[in-house]
This record gives C-alpha cells, sequence and structure tokens, in this order.
C-alpha cells in the first residue's frame, strides 16, 4: 500500500470516529468532531497531490478516493439533520446529487467515457466542506458570524443543482447513446 492509499484508508476509518463525536453529548464533543473533519478534508487534498506527484495513482486509490470524500461528507450531513443544524430538505438534496452524479459516473465509465470533476463540482465540494466545518464549529465559536453557515447551505444547494445539471448536459447526450 502506498502514501496517499493510506491516508486515503484513514479518511475512511475517521467515519465512524466523526459519526461517535457527532452524535453523543459531552464537552469539547463538537471541536473533536470539527478536528476530524477537518483532518479528512485536508488529507483529501494531500492524498491527491501527492499520488500525482510520485506517480503513485492506483486503479484502488482512484475508486476509494471519491468515496472516502462521500462518506464524510454523508455522515456529517445526516448527523446535522438529527441535531437540526441541517434542514432534511437541504441534506436531500446535496446528498440526492452525489448518489445521482456517481451513478451517472458509473454509467458512462461502463460506456467507456470518462467524466472528469469538473470546477463546478469542485467549487461545490469547497463549498460542502467549508459550510459543514463551520456548522461543526457551531455558533458558540462563531457567533455573530453563524449566519454564514445558512448562506453557505444555501450556496452548497445551488452548486450541488447546477453541478449535477452540467454534468448532464456536458455529458448527458454521449452516455445515453454510448458514444464518448
Amino acid at each position: 500500500m502506498n502514501g496517499p492509499l493510506a491516508l486515503t484508508y484513514l479518511r475512511i476509518l475517521a467515519v465512524p470516529v466523526l459519526v461517535v463525536f457527532l452524535l453523543t453529548d459531552f464537552r469539547g464533543h463538537d471541536i473533536l468532531a470539527f478536528a476530524v473533519f477537518l483532518l479528512a478534508t485536508l488529507t483529501d487534498m494531500l492524498d491527491g497531490y501527492w499520488a500525482r506527484r510520485k506517480k503513485q495513482i492506483t486503479v484502488l486509490g482512484q475508486l476509494l478516493d471519491p468515496t472516502a470524500d462521500k462518506l464524510i461528507v454523508v455522515s456529517a450531513l445526516i448527523c446535522l439533520v438529527g441535531r437540526t443544524l441541517v434542514p432534511a430538505w437541504m441534506a436531500v438534496i446535496i446528498i440526492g446529487r452525489e448518489i445521482a452524479v456517481t451513478g451517472f459516473r458509473a454509467l458512462a465509465s461502463a460506456k467507456g467515457i470518462h467524466i472528469p470533476a469538473s470546477v463546478l463540482g469542485k467549487i461545490k465540494m469547497n463549498l460542502e466542506t467549508a459550510t459543514i466545518g463551520l456548522l461543526l464549529l457551531g455558533e458558540g465559536v462563531l457567533g455573530r458570524f453563524y449566519f454564514l453557515t445558512r448562506w453557505g447551505l444555501w450556496l452548497t444547494v445551488a452548486a450541488a443543482l447546477v453541478s449535477a445539471a452540467e454534468y448532464y448536459f456536458r455529458y448527458g447526450r454521449a452516455v445515453l447513446s454510448g458514444r464518448p
């Protein structure tokens, strides 16, 4: 196993730790949840860079890296819905987009069509992780700036919808017809 893949496994193993910190109530649990989420986000950036720089890109890594991203984000969103910090309908749109785009990319791949990550998809991911991070910090830390979490959620939902539409409009005809 190479270094980037080890970081990806670490992110996957961080998911249950994050969930425990989000769903239990003890002094400092939110800060610990934020720390786990932050480390997972930072290792996501690091493993991709490391794999490209050291030419350690593997098929398994290409599969597990986006899976780890989705596990962290989806787990955090579900827990935040349970804590009434994220409206359920917003989480459904964001998570639904992840499922739809992942399925669309899998269908494309089965037909020999490669769909790279788009700029809008990356913007969505950055908005998503920044907003979740702010929500984890909470009103106690953010104070009067906590309103940014609402803006972040709205922007994330918009970016989720727009980036999903971009994938469909850019690649839909090729994927549905089976021609690259």
